[in-house]
């Protein structure tokens, strides 16, 4: 590999809202001035599908245009197809979104968006997820995309902690009406009537799993609250998921095979 090839900045693009969603489009154009830009996605949307990975059927991809290519799985296996076969370098970025509706509290569980971005730094690449709010006829997906390339020069330049990676939340507002940017935590959030039952033309049950009303748990200094104050979150997310507090209270329960 040439030098200038080893120098310059590869950075993947992906998302769960698919190859043609507006949200992938501009945030590739915004962080092109950063380095080259590959945008490797799913053909279809795939949200909520959280940190799967396809096991029981081959991952099929197609070149829709120049360093950008559907895959017809999951944003997990975008991130390991991108990685190990269809990208020149490892990225030194890989960026999810910008999503389509909030990545918040518990919905990080289940998101492909943040999966992306937990395989990518499960794979040491510095990594970042991006969401704006649902919300009104337009989205400022230009907001979130200038917003990006800023967070994307500083990651770049400064590294992230160790098996960390950013969930980047935007309230839908113009940008003369965000009121800050704040490091959060994560909060909590859960849905009313998340199931609804149907009856089909013969008489059978189904069920569509909905969103419901959410209701949002009252906590400062979350990604919630600051979205809901028109201020953009910034959460830093942690790979171990180790309650490690608990482990000295459970190993009082001495229990013995």
């Amino acid at each position: 590999m040439a030098k200038n090839e080893k120098e310059r900045k590869l950075i993947l693009v992906t998302n769960d809202d698919g190859i043609q969603a507006p949200g992938l489009r501009i945030l590739a154009e915004h962080l092109s001035d950063l380095g080259e830009v590959y945008m490797v996605a799913p053909d279809r949307e795939q949200s909520a599908v959280g940190h799967s990975l396809t096991l029981h059927h081959p991952l099929r991809i197609n070149e829709v245009g120049p360093r950008m290519i559907a895959v017809e799985g999951t944003p997990t296996d975008c991130v390991l197809l991108a990685r190990y076969r269809l990208l020149p370098q490892k990225p030194s970025l890989v960026f999810s979104g910008i999503n389509y509706g909030h990545n918040l509290g518990d919905d990080i569980t289940y998101s492909g968006t943040v999966s992306a971005a937990f395989e990518a730094t499960l794979l040491g690449i510095p990594s970042v997820a991006i969401s704006i709010e649902r919300d009104g006829k337009k989205i400022y997906y230009d907001v979130a995309a200038k917003f990006a390339k800023k967070i994307a020069q500083k990651v770049l330049k400064e590294g992230l902690p160790k098996d960390t990676f950013l969930n980047v939340n935007l309230p839908n507002v113009p940008a003369s009406k965000i009121r800050g940017v704040v490091v959060t935590k994560q909060g909590r959030r859960s849905y009313d009537d998340v199931i609804v039952a149907k009856v089909d033309p013969r008489g059978r049950p189904y069920f569509w799993i909905g969103n419901g009303e959410p209701r949002w748990e009252q906590a400062s200094g979350t990604d919630i609250q600051a979205v809901r104050e028109n201020k953009i979150s910034i959460t830093p997310i942690h790979l171990d998921l180790t309650n490690h507090r608990a482990i000295e209270k459970l190993k009082d329960w001495k229990i013995r095979v």
